[in-house]
């Protein structure tokens, strides 16, 4: 086991053996990592910006979701959860953002069917276990709620497409209790370009900057993980809230289109936002990004249907070479240390007020970094920047200060907005060509 994670993990298995520090102080010079951890998430919940735990649960539990439970789930082997509530309370997490994913490929009513299912799905999860989650809406609500001892509950919406081009489903969802909207998923759709999908759009449409007006009105974070390089500019200069990446990472350190370039870092420091660091190998390693190209590119070559593949129809031969192939090309490691990295950098380019951490646990399945496994890791991370030499302030602004900052200033600007009439916009009405 990594070092810190056994350092953190003590701690708080432990914690009652924590020296007590007073509240706001620092600790002490030389005092042991996992004691300065706990001493900060004392104060500060940790709060993750993305765990798609309850997307995870209905699709291999399907009816027992609602029954199964959710104390100690399988942490090892290739069908392990990476969360569950006894390796939440060892990860010290004060709030999480669950999200509520449904496939973009799904058809519109379709999607938000499934979209109501999965917030039941957290809110029934909620009710289950009233002593360790409750559910938040305010900034406000997460300081009570972790001070209280329990976990902060809020959700996310993961793509646009779930509100099926109607506001009115938005603020549906917001009624409901979600707290952010993902502009788009792995697709482009009708008024957002996806980072994933061809773009159509050139960012937002007229619809889409409604979007993000009407999510600012109603308090919702205007969420730009998954969307454009476009998409994100357009969002920047329309929001008049701060705006988060609830799971994205630098693009400097792994050039791809879902991470965050060193342009767009400084646009954000600017709106106030956070990017909230991803752990999926493919966001944080480039090695790893390319390699994950060639193995999908060689599984192709050897068997791809209806009619390519040099081992087409011939299950058992194309098995046997793609194996041969991983041997000979091996996949690159992937660390914790990886993982700081890239929160590093992002403080040096935005500024330390702006990053955070968020995870995608349970939606990357078995490929994630050696030390951040499963969700009572968090520790490790952060006695890992300790290590490098950051505060114990500007660890608790990563932890989760910085993404209270911007919830509260949300709720700020939704107050001005309050004399606002909803928004009534179609992508018909807003985006029909100039004659």
């Amino acid at each position: 086991m990594h070092k810190p994670l056994l350092l953190a993990t003590a701690a708080f298995v432990a914690l009652s053996a924590t020296p007590v520090i007073a509240k706001g102080a620092a600790a002490p010079a030389g005092t042991d990592y996992a004691v300065r951890v706990a001493h900060v998430l004392k104060d500060t919940p940790l709060i993750d910006g993305h765990n798609d735990w309850a997307e995870t649960l209905a699709g291999r539990e399907g009816e027992k979701r609602w029954t199964i439970d959710l104390r100690r789930l399988t942490a090892t082997g290739p069908d392990r959860y990476n969360t569950d509530i006894e390796r939440l309370r060892k990860g010290g997490v004060g709030g999480q953002f669950w999200s509520v994913y449904v496939s973009a490929d799904l058809p519109p009513l379709e999607q938000i069917k499934q979209t109501l299912d999965q917030i039941d799905l957290v809110r029934d999860i909620v009710a289950r276990y009233p002593e360790t989650f409750e559910l938040a809406r305010t900034a406000a609500d997460v300081r009570r709620i972790h001070k209280a001892g329990r976990i902060a509950s809020m959700m996310g919406v993961e793509g646009g497409g779930q509100i099926a081009n109607d506001l009115s489903v938005l603020r549906a969802y917001q009624g409901l209790g979600a707290g952010y909207l993902t502009l788009t998923h792995v697709l482009t759709i009708d008024w957002a370009d996806s980072a994933t999908d061809n773009p159509k759009h050139d960012g937002l449409t007229k619809f889409g900057e409604a979007v993000v007006h009407e999510l600012n009105r109603i308090g919702m974070l205007v969420d730009l993980a998954h969307v454009s390089e476009g998409t994100m500019r357009d969002a920047l200069r329309v929001s008049k809230a701060p705006v988060i990446f609830s799971h994205s990472s630098a693009r400097a350190l792994d050039d791809h289109p879902r991470d965050v370039s060193d342009e767009v870092l400084k646009l954000l420091a600017a709106n106030g936002g956070v990017v909230m660091v991803n752990y999926a190998p493919n966001y944080v390693s480039d090695a790893f990004r390319r390699w994950s190209a060639d193995r999908a590119a060689e599984r192709a070559r050897l068997n791809a249907p209806p009619y390519g593949g040099l081992y087409i129809g011939q299950p058992d031969k194309a098995a046997a070479a793609m194996k041969q192939w991983e041997a000979d090309h091996p996949r690159p490691v992937v660390t914790l240390a990886m993982v700081a990295d890239h929160i590093e950098h992002i403080a040096k380019v935005a500024g330390v007020d702006h990053v955070g951490i968020g995870s995608d646990f349970d939606g990357v399945g078995n490929e994630l970094p050696q030390g951040l496994e499963n969700v009572d890791t968090y520790p490790a991370l952060l006695a890992e920047l300790m290590r490098r030499g950051w505060s114990d302030m500007d660890v608790a602004k990563l932890a989760g200060g910085n993404v209270l900052r911007v919830m509260e200033r949300a709720e700020t600007v939704a107050t001005s907005m309050r004399g606002e009439l909803p928004a009534t916009g179609t992508v018909a009405a807003l985006d029909r060509p100039a004659k």
